[in-house]
């Protein structure tokens, strides 16, 4: 079993209703006792509450949801969103953890998460895991005002999940998982949307499978999840059965060459009409690998929110084998997509195809015919040859006539400016 299970030391903290916090320590407020909102003063009641503080939240007021859904009995504060003070804040929460271990044992997640690897630290310091993470939270809160809650594990996964389901109802904000807990603690967590890295639109999906609780994703055959979702549905299978092998050190490697294309969006596009965008994108990367004879076995992903909202998400996932394929690609594009979309309006889509090879013949795998593959491949060649010769607008798909496709504008102007 030990080639299957890591067995380290991962601490993950999260900053408890960040934005909210901050700003009312800006106002010398508790925001366990005082009803404040961040979201932009400006959009009237449909505004989106960017965060709300634990005060509202045991109210039943949900963080990414709209100001007239707050209860009218509910009196709050709005405060407009300040990334500049939050940015400024989370580099001092930063510095806590750099007090702790190094840069390379400090993987930063997000602006108010982070994972720590103490596992090569505990004998230095003389401390369990969680004595050590108590001591982090409480200079945390000295430090900087903040309060955090914290999940420890044997492995990234379990960290984050002990983190995301437990640690924020216990009274020190901490919660550990072993590998004791997948059957008890892991198994019973449902709707799957509640465990990281399954969004809405993916627990819809697993849900047509019959598979409503983590258990029944633990028991479902690995190979069916495979053929259906690639290396994301062993990914999947992986973390509902609490297998994750994963070091803060896989995020630390430099990538090699890599192509990329971001597009800023001219409207509002959401979960509806931005895989049309998507597939565009996808296509024109993976035109570049055909006709630089590369192919990529890394996949970067990421969203860009509307401006008076900000944030986003970008992550990246390795493929098992390495693709110059458009389907394979858009694929994995929309597992991420569906993981980690919360639901807001979308200005910004980043794309990027990593791990360059040269392209030297064709990998199989056990899902895919040779014929299959062999067609997709002529076809490709023939509508590049086609593109090349007659120009790139010259061959277009039905979908790009659509008001939401941009390939056609973007056709006509140099390096995303009007020619």
């Amino acid at each position: 079993m030990e080639n299957v299970y890591l067995n380290r030391h991962f601490l993950c903290i999260d900053l408890k209703s960040f934005f909210a916090s901050c700003e009312c320590l800006e106002r010398n407020l508790n925001p366990f006792s005082y009803p404040l909102v961040v979201a932009s003063p400006t959009q009237g009641s449909g505004a989106i509450t960017l965060a709300v503080t634990p005060y509202l939240k045991e109210k039943g007021v949900k963080s990414r949801g709209r100001l007239y859904e707050i209860p009218k009995n509910i009196k709050y504060t709005i405060a407009k969103p300040r990334m500049s003070l939050y940015i400024k804040k989370s580099r001092e929460v930063v510095s806590v953890y750099l007090k702790y271990v190094a840069k390379t044992d400090l993987h930063i997640y997000s602006i108010d998460e982070c994972f720590l690897d103490v596992t090569d630290y505990l004998k230095m310091y003389q401390k369990t895991d969680y004595e050590l993470a108590q001591d982090i939270l409480k200079d945390i809160k000295k430090t900087t005002g903040l309060y955090a809650t914290c999940g420890i594990g044997p492995n990234m996964l379990l960290a984050k999940v002990a983190m995301d389901i437990e640690a924020k109802h216990n009274k020190d904000f901490i919660a550990k998982w072993t590998y004791d807990d997948i059957a008890t603690k892991l198994w019973p967590i449902t709707p799957l949307s509640k465990m990281w890295g399954i969004g809405p639109r993916m627990e819809k999906n697993l849900n047509s499978l019959g598979i409503y609780s983590i258990r029944d994703l633990a028991y479902y055959d690995r190979n069916k999840l495979q053929k259906k979702y690639g290396i994301m549905g062993t990914e999947l299978w992986n973390h509902a059965n609490g297998i994750d092998l994963s070091r803060i050190n896989d995020y630390k490697k430099e990538q090699n060459k890599s192509y990329s294309h971001s597009q800023v969006l001219f409207k509002d596009y959401n979960a509806t009409n931005i895989s049309l965008i998507i597939s565009e994108m996808v296509e024109v990367l993976t035109t570049r690998l055909r006709k630089n004879h590369k192919t990529c076995s890394n996949i970067g992903f990421g969203i860009g929110y509307s401006q008076n909202i900000g944030g986003g998400f970008y992550h990246s996932t390795k493929l098992e084998n390495p693709t110059d394929q458009s389907n394979i690609i858009y694929n994995t594009c929309m597992i991420i997509f569906d993981k980690f979309y919360e639901f807001l309006p979308i200005r910004k889509v980043t794309i990027s195809c990593g791990s360059l090879k040269d392209k030297v013949g064709i990998q199989l795998n056990l899902f895919e015919s040779i014929n299959e593959i062999k067609e997709e491949e002529n076809l490709n060649e023939a509508i590049d040859s086609i593109k090349t010769r007659f120009g790139e607008s010259s061959l277009l798909k039905a979908s790009s006539l659509l008001p939401d496709s941009t390939i056609i504008e973007r056709s006509h102007k140099i390096g995303g400016h009007s020619a």
